[in-house]
């Protein structure tokens, strides 16, 4: 399998900076983190900056950008104070989350249709700098188009009700993830897919053909508790290829 039809896998990075600020200091060190990732056959590096600084901060977004020659992605609330930091920092990709103060993880995907006006000068301001724009929406078609109308050339779709999902409603979430992911690319924009995949239910994600990047946080950064950063990555990697 040549490595141009491999699927892509972007590791989440938040939660070494999580640990970190658990205690202050700098240890452990996201950048160490993104350094291992890119060692282990990860095809990115995403980091959520948040209203709140929880994980990520400020200051690791020059360092992490520096620390690989992977493409950095840099999932963003719709904010002015967001936006102007993407342009600051202009990193491969901006990928546009919902944002709640009280939420512990991005709970839902985007309406992009219902802010179709407040995303509409985003999405311009960001791709007019070469910054390339994705969408983290739910998998379906109201939210495909509303990519489209906005000009996003990837939309992430959100996976969480498919982790989540038990007995018959597993095969219903898969379906629609795989029709969303067919209708995106039909309509010219990249589709990509994320959020509660684990060893144990990613491969029927990652076979469906139109999906270009997986990007996964949370699940490789806990494995490494007991695998390490290198392994758990690794592992994830294999269990992706396997498939495609």
């Amino acid at each position: 399998m040549s490595r141009l039809s491999t699927l892509r896998l972007g590791v989440n990075i938040d939660h070494v900076a999580t640990i970190r600020n658990a205690r202050g200091g700098d240890h452990p060190d996201p950048v160490r983190a993104a350094q291992i990732v890119a060692a282990a056959g990860g095809d990115g590096i995403t980091v959520h900056l948040r209203e709140d600084r929880r994980h990520i901060r400020d200051e690791d977004l020059a360092r992490v950008q520096l620390a690989t020659g992977l493409p950095l992605n840099l999932e963003m609330a719709a904010t002015d104070e967001m936006v102007e930091i993407a342009l600051r920092h202009k990193p491969h990709a901006a990928c546009i989350v919902p944002e709640r103060r009280q939420e512990r993880t991005t709970e839902g995907g985007l309406d992009a249709a219902g802010q179709h006006n407040r995303l509409a000068p985003i999405v311009t301001r960001l791709s007019d700098a070469g910054i390339r724009v994705s969408l983290f929406i739910a998998p379906e078609p109201r939210q495909i188009e509303a990519a489209l109308t906005l000009g996003a050339p990837v939309v992430e779709l959100h996976t969480g009700e498919y982790a989540h999902a038990t007995g018959e409603a597993v095969a219903i979430e898969l379906k629609r993830l795989v029709e969303m992911a067919a209708l995106a690319a039909k309509n010219g924009i990249e589709p990509h897919a994320g959020h509660g995949l684990t060893y144990e239910n990613v491969q029927p994600v990652a076979a469906i053909p139109q999906l270009a990047e997986l990007n996964i946080g949370h699940y490789l950064i806990g494995e490494a508790i007991f695998c390490g950063l290198k392994g758990s990555v690794r592992k994830m990697r294999e269990l992706m290829d396997a498939v495609r």
